[in-house]
């Protein structure tokens, strides 16, 4: 049994969690799922399996999250172990979506959470899914219609925005082969996309148009925006380069692979 399985239930029937849940128990599901909360030995280097495993689940959490029901939901996951993400904390894109933006009169505000819409999710360490926040906010900090409807990466349905993930194109199995985006919260910093590993600013040996260093797409963010995005998993404001507030430049876009230096994540 697996996640997969699940996801393609939701899709033809309602109510098989709690049998699928009974399944999971049975076949020491939550402990598999236990051996991702921390980022051990690199564990994703030998178990490509798990990474597919913990997108699938992920596809599931999308999958209800476009009707939440919040008591069905919430059971499902923390059964399997994980904490909600529920408290109107101070805005942290490591934990907040930002699903609607109410533009604060000073362009200078900060973004502030007015109420939570969804709850978001850990395991352990890992962040499995972020909360989704309604927020008020300068335009200088977060823009309406961009902060929250410009594409979400690493993401693969939302009800209110296009979302763009790796398994987007493919058919029959191959959607499946998709890896979950690994970030962690840790004592030492938070660890964003650890287990990937092209460089955000490109790498420094080759020349901006050699294979391997950032692509022509990427090139139109400064570094300060590859940085938003990677953090926020979409873009706050419209971008600087007046070729990259393009719908079409968005769809070419590829961020997946970006990690900050030494994985940790830089301050601001």
């Amino acid at each position: 049994m697996n996640a997969r399985a699940l996801y393609e239930a939701l899709l033809d029937t309602d109510g098989p969690i709690d049998s699928w849940l009974d399944q999971a128990a049975t076949a020491d599901y939550r402990a598999r799922l236990h051996t991702t909360a921390v980022p051990h030995d690199q564990w994703w280097t030998d178990d490509a399996d798990l990474l597919e495993e913990l997108y699938a689940l992920g596809r599931v959490s999308d999958f209800l999250l476009l009707d939440p029901q919040l008591p069905p939901y919430l059971n499902l996951f923390t059964t399997l172990g994980m904490t909600p993400i529920l408290e109107q904390t101070p805005f942290d894109p490591f934990l907040h979506e930002i699903t609607e933006v109410e533009q604060a009169e000073d362009p200078d505000s900060p973004v502030e959470i007015l109420d939570v819409r969804h709850p978001g999710l850990m395991l352990g360490e890992l962040l499995f899914n972020r909360a989704g926040v309604r927020v008020r906010a300068g335009a200088a900090h977060a823009e309406r219609g961009v902060a929250d409807r410009w594409p979400l990466f690493w993401t693969h349905r939302r009800a209110h925005r296009p979302t763009r993930d790796l398994s987007q194109g493919w058919g029959g199995n191959s959607q499946w082969r998709t890896d979950f985006r690994l970030d962690y919260r840790t004592a030492d910093g938070d660890l964003l996309n650890v287990a990937e590993d092209a460089p955000i600013d490109g790498r420094p040996d080759l020349a901006p148009n050699a294979y391997g260093g950032l692509g022509p797409d990427e090139r139109l963010l400064t570094p300060a925006e590859r940085r938003e995005l990677l953090r926020h998993r979409t873009l706050l404001r419209v971008p600087a380069a007046p070729a990259a507030a393009d719908a079409a430049w968005a769809a070419e876009l590829w961020p997946f692979e970006w990690r900050l230096p030494d994985g940790i994540n830089e301050p601001g």
